[in-house]
């Protein structure tokens, strides 16, 4: 994981912390900015994710094999677990939406611990902030479409029974929080997450790395110990990255079946 060259580490003594330049990447091919490490991670996700479903449903029979299995569990985990509790009978329409985002996301998440990819595309900011504003278009239209366009800001922003005195103050923040504040929250929460658990293994791996290779001796005995924690923390990791996947999509159902409610 970003392992530091041994020829660099044998010019000093310093250990030079990773920081926000670790998750820079040059392009492979040329200048081009979108030739980089995450986009190829986002290409080979989203490949693996449709093999995953055309596996799963190019034989489907009432005795599944392995891909039919894997496919029909985790579309039956969204569409019970998540759907099912927030939205009901209403969300079967989004259901293979939000099964493609939890697939999205926890790929790209846990490309972060995957050996080779070992980076999280998903701390790019622009990866979650372009997923929250795909949640926030599908929440805000259907929300449009079941109430009108003025029914749906009026329900939204004057919400009945309460003094009339209180819109004063309800009604922008409704509305600012609804409009602006859910994408932004949505984007930060994901990207922060996935940013600082990349940035702590980095850490420990190159920690260790550090007082094996530059500082040699009696220290390099103690890299046993980041590297020790540098394990630990990757399946910590992986179940942050899978959480956080679920947390997205749980959200994006949320803010759909408060869109749809009579009053939201």
């Amino acid at each position: 994981m970003h392992l530091v060259n041994v020829a660099q580490a044998a010019q000093g003594t310093q250990f030079e912390a990773p920081g926000p330049g670790d998750f820079e990447f040059a392009p492979f091919l040329g200048g081009s900015a979108f030739l980089t490490k995450p986009t190829l991670i986002i290409v080979l996700g989203s490949l693996a994710i449709a093999v995953l479903f055309w596996l799963a449903a190019r034989r489907a029979s009432l005795v599944p094999d392995k891909g039919q299995f894997i496919g029909e569990s985790v579309y039956g985990f969204v569409r019970d677990t998540i759907v099912g509790d927030t939205i009901g009978r209403e969300g079967r329409a989004f259901v293979p939406y939000l099964t493609t985002l939890f697939c999205f996301i926890a790929v790209l998440n846990l490309s972060g611990i995957i050996p080779v990819l070992q980076f999280p595309a998903t701390s790019k900011i622009g990866v979650p902030l372009f997923l929250a504003l795909v949640s926030w278009v599908i929440f805000n239209y259907v929300g449009i479409r079941r109430h009108g366009f003025l029914g749906y800001f009026k329900a939204m922003m004057f919400p009945p029974g309460l003094p009339k005195l209180i819109y004063v103050l309800l009604a922008p923040l409704e509305f600012f929080s609804t409009v602006i504040i859910r994408p932004i929250t949505l984007t930060l929460r994901l990207t922060l997450n996935m940013f600082a658990g990349h940035l702590v293994l980095l850490v420990c791996i190159l920690g260790g790395e550090f007082l094996l290779v530059e500082k040699g001796g009696v220290l390099a005995a103690l890299s046993i110990v980041p590297f020790g924690f540098s394990i630990v923390l990757t399946f910590f990791e992986a179940f942050v990255q899978v959480l956080q996947a679920y947390v997205f999509v749980l959200l994006s159902a949320l803010y759909i079946a408060g869109a749809l409610a009579d009053e939201h």
